[in-house]
């Protein structure tokens, strides 16, 4: 097993990403960072922006269900008149 450190670079930054650990401009600017010291790739900085990409959309949708059932919940009746 060899140890690739592109590869360890950008896939911890898409497992943060996903698991909430660092906001998605901090992981711009890490793989920016990483790719001027050439220690990624320009395609590797691409998988990152694609994983954020993926994570905001997800996000966006949870909070769209998330509202869309709340919106579905009646409001609990008031007994005390």
């Amino acid at each position: 097993m060899s140890f690739n450190l592109s590869e360890f670079l950008t896939e911890g930054l898409i497992s943060s990403i996903n698991n909430g650990l660092i906001p998605s401009d901090s992981a711009t600017v890490y793989a920016g960072n990483y790719l001027v010291k050439s220690l990624i790739t320009q395609a590797q900085v691409t998988q990152v922006s694609d994983a954020i990409t993926a994570y905001k959309a997800a996000q966006a949708a949870a909070n769209q269900a998330q509202q869309q059932e709340v919106n579905r919940t009646p409001a609990p009746e008031n007994t005390s008149k």
